[in-house]
């Protein structure tokens, strides 16, 4: 709690590194972790951009990246540098987070949660490793599952965690659903999707009835990769950055609403996260007019306007600290206080650890009610109770 205010940060990250993730792989897999030692990189920088010292921990890598991201152009340059080399984002805060925090010392965590006056985190679980091997994928899903079960058990009450799912293995997703799902630190479900897959497609309908029938969310995260038009950037890392998370989040919002999932699934709640909010209003009205204006491209049967999905209680975004104070009065404003969800995106570098609460706090044109609605009720409403 700070300055009266109970706060759950609905955006913050963790990331088990190889060494903490081994012991919970199925036995099977274990007996393959020697051969995969190949596949291990050194984890030198930590998320925050701090230079790290030897013994370094490690990470999977199984898959060489596309080439796509190798070049960088100078915005006003015609050609990418021969000798321009990226660095790590520049960190935002003003100190970095407590080591291992975001790998196996739960205790760190919550020292610096208490620091900022954090009551709660919804942690962003690790995603698996690229790989064609499905097994592998799911391997990764699994050990994460206990492994989270693990870490969040230590403070049940102030470490949650989502349940990750992908198209590629169905059943098996909606099995760790079931599995998971009345665990303390479950409170919802992230689908990792191939690139390509649409959010909408009719194949994951078993695993929205699974997350209705829990009582669990439906978390949109974006990344920097893998949205329409990443491989369409000029070579230029600013334009993807500041383009990727926002579109990736409107096109999951536009096909979520559109295609008439919530309908369906009356239970369930939708949120996106770490894609910026400005954008909501905007958003709202122009898919408004495009289901009218495109309306062949849209089910006929849907129950509500777009707009009216996004206002309807059941869906949620997280801010993002940099769009500041009037940015959040506006999507107030156009759309009810009862959208928007504090976040911090700890403990990565855009973090402003461990001011983020204060500069939020400090917002004082929205109001009480707004501010509290922002910094806990509208999370309650999203993941429920902690």
């Amino acid at each position: 709690m700070r300055n009266g205010y109970k706060i759950y940060d609905t955006d913050t990250h963790i990331a088990p590194m190889a060494e903490t993730l081994a012991p919970y792989f199925d036995p099977d897999i274990r007996a393959r972790l020697p051969e995969w030692e190949q596949f291990k990189v050194p984890f030198r920088v930590g998320w925050a951009g701090e230079k790290l010292e030897p013994p370094f921990r490690h990470r999977y890598s199984f898959v060489k990246r596309d080439g796509w991201r190798e070049q960088l152009r100078i915005l006003g340059e015609a050609a990418p540098r021969e000798t321009a080399r990226k660095h790590f984002t520049a960190f935002m805060g003003t100190r970095y987070p407590t080591p291992g925090s975001s790998d196996d010392d739960a205790e760190a965590r919550i020292r610096d949660m208490d620091e900022e006056g954090v009551d709660v985190q919804l942690m962003m679980p690790s995603q698996p490793p690229a790989t064609d091997d499905i097994e592998i994928q799911l391997a990764f899903i699994r050990a994460n599952h206990r492994y989270t079960e693990d870490f969040c058990g230590k403070y049940p009450g102030r470490l949650k965690s989502l349940i990750v799912v992908t198209n590629r293995a169905i059943a098996e997703s909606v099995e760790e659903i079931r599995r998971w799902s009345r665990s303390r630190w479950a409170v919802g479900i992230q689908a990792h999707l191939t690139i390509g897959f649409p959010l909408d497609h009719p194949d994951l309908e078993p695993i929205w009835k699974a997350a209705d029938e829990a009582g669990l969310a439906v978390a949109h995260h974006s990344f920097t990769t893998g949205y329409p038009g990443y491989r369409d950037l000029w070579d230029n890392p600013f334009i993807g950055r500041t383009a990727s998370h926002p579109w990736a989040a409107m096109r999951a919002v536009s096909a979520f609403f559109g295609a008439g999932i919530m309908d369906r699934h009356p239970n369930l709640r939708f949120c996106v996260l770490e894609s910026g909010f400005g954008w909501l209003p905007f958003w709202a009205a122009r898919m408004d007019d495009q289901a009218v204006y495109l309306s062949y491209a849209v089910p006929e049967n849907l129950a509500r306007k777009p707009s009216e999905y996004m206002t309807s209680g059941r869906f949620f975004a997280s801010l993002v600290i940099h769009e500041g104070e009037k940015m959040a009065r506006m999507v107030s404003d156009f759309l009810g206080d009862g959208i928007i969800m504090y976040s911090s995106d700890y403990p990565h570098a855009e973090s402003r650890f461990p001011e983020s609460t204060d500069r939020v706090l400090a917002w004082k044109s929205l109001g009480d009610q707004a501010i509290r609605k922002m910094l806990w009720d509208n999370a309650v409403a999203c993941f429920g109770e902690p």
